[in-house]
């Protein structure tokens, strides 16, 4: 079977290795893909906004199934165009696909759902939001617990959380007033602050069935110790002990399958990656918000991890048959993903650094390293993107595996290159407190 992977960054890399792993795969395409990609599979040059000429081209180099990797696609409606094509196709429709692309529609869903989540109240302008915040809080000494939120999809930026009124007005001007997200700020949503620790839980659903990945703590933050500004992940590590077996049931019966039940009840069946961001509260678990894909860069630790044919898992969610595969077989050893980026990044960067140490870094035991923002010219990888690199590591330990991530990212080098140190250590904080 011909496969084609959407997408461009570590996520898409991730997945089309992983599927060029199966037997059953002749050719993995990946579109537009990036230097990693084009060592392992064979890129082609369509920008993930093109969906016509997507469909063109699955339809004449007969692609047995497609899937989509990143979030902007899945929000346009790529997963429908391809199944009005009579493609096969890997990822929610446009409607279902809301979940992630309307903070409100999945506040409300999860409202009406009965799930766990912080209060909430939506705002159409930026007027009443900053009125509602001088209305509660009359004082910037006071401590202001909440987030404020853009609608629409903001690359895993459009979150701000606030500590102070002039944080949170400041928020919203940013939002709703300057635009800085774009139209994700037609809307925005102010809701309480949570406090706890953060895990993801992914599962692959469709519609019917629910299976559940392993658990996965991504690092939002830039810096070391959570400090800085939020990104679109600096690295991840899979399992986290903060999630135990008897959290992990209960998140199963009372967060996920309550959304995929809501989504069916409200005529939008949910079939693909739904990935849970959680606060574990000292309530219990409470959603964030959702995604409806693989997380970027949970996806690199987790796929390491897996050592069953992703095909088979991938078409079953298509098919409607997931209830009808044997359960996917993990690797029982913990995986770690060390995010390099651009100087700069979240913020402003330059591009078309030479990256260099990349074959040095491959022949460190058990890592692989994803390639996230990169293309390659005259030979030479790089760099093309914020994030660059995603070094991920198999280990007996989540020690061991931090420490083969970390031995790779020391051997690759360029003009500004950068990484937190601490991915994975708050694992070693969470075991030591059981």
């Amino acid at each position: 079977m011909n496969v084609l992977v959407v997408g461009s960054g570590g996520r898409e890399h991730a997945i089309a290795w992983k599927l060029r792993q199966s037997s059953r795969v002749s050719q993995v395409f990946v579109a537009p893909g990036n230097a990693g990609t084009e060592l392992d599979a064979e890129n082609v040059a369509i920008p993930v906004s093109e969906t016509a000429a997507l469909v063109r081209f699955a339809r004449d180099n007969r692609i047995g199934l497609t899937v989509v990797g990143p979030e902007a696609p899945l929000a346009a409606g790529m997963v429908d165009a391809f199944q009005a094509a009579g493609l096969k196709v890997f990822g929610p429709t446009k409607a279902a696909a809301q979940l992630e692309g309307s903070k409100v529609f999945c506040k409300n869903l999860l409202r009406s759902a009965d799930v766990a989540s912080a209060e909430y109240r939506v705002f159409r302008d930026a007027d009443t939001a900053v009125r509602f915040i001088r209305d509660r809080y009359h004082s910037d000494e006071q401590d202001v617990p909440v987030v404020i939120k853009a609608d629409g999809l903001a690359a895993g930026k459009g979150v701000i959380v606030c500590r102070t009124r002039d944080e949170a007005l400041e928020a919203i001007h940013r939002i709703a007033r300057e635009r800085e997200f774009g139209d994700a700020g037609a809307q925005l949503i102010i809701e309480e602050r949570l406090d706890g620790h953060e895990a993801s839980v992914l599962a692959i659903t469709d519609g019917q069935t629910i299976l559940t990945l392993p658990t996965a703590q991504d690092h939002k933050p830039a810096l070391d110790g959570d400090q800085g500004p939020n990104t679109g992940g600096m690295g991840a590590y899979t399992p986290t002990p903060l999630v135990t077996p008897e959290m992990l049931a209960q998140i199963e019966e009372h967060i996920l399958v309550p959304t995929v039940h809501a989504m069916k009840r409200s005529r939008n069946p949910f079939r693909g990656v739904l990935y849970a961001g959680l606060m574990i509260t000292n309530q219990g678990p409470k959603v964030l918000e959702y995604n409806v894909r693989f997380g970027d860069p949970e996806c690199q630790p987790i796929l390491m991890r897996l050592q069953s044919d992703l095909l088979d898992l991938l078409e079953a969610t298509v098919d409607g048959a997931l209830d009808q595969i044997e359960p996917p077989v993990w690797d029982p050893r913990p995986a770690v993903c060390v995010v390099m980026a651009s100087a700069g990044y979240p913020g402003s960067y330059k591009k078309g650094h030479p990256i260099r140490g990349l074959e040095e870094a491959a022949e460190v035991p058990d890592v692989k390293v994803f390639h996230a923002g990169t293309t390659s010219r005259d030979g030479q990888v790089l760099t093309d993107g914020g994030r660059v690199l995603g070094v991920t590591a198999l280990g007996d330990s989540i020690s061991l595996a931090k420490r083969q991530a970390y031995t790779a990212v020391q051997r690759i080098r360029w003009d500004g290159a950068w990484c937190r140190k601490d991915i994975s250590d708050k694992a070693l904080t969470y075991a030591r407190s059981e």
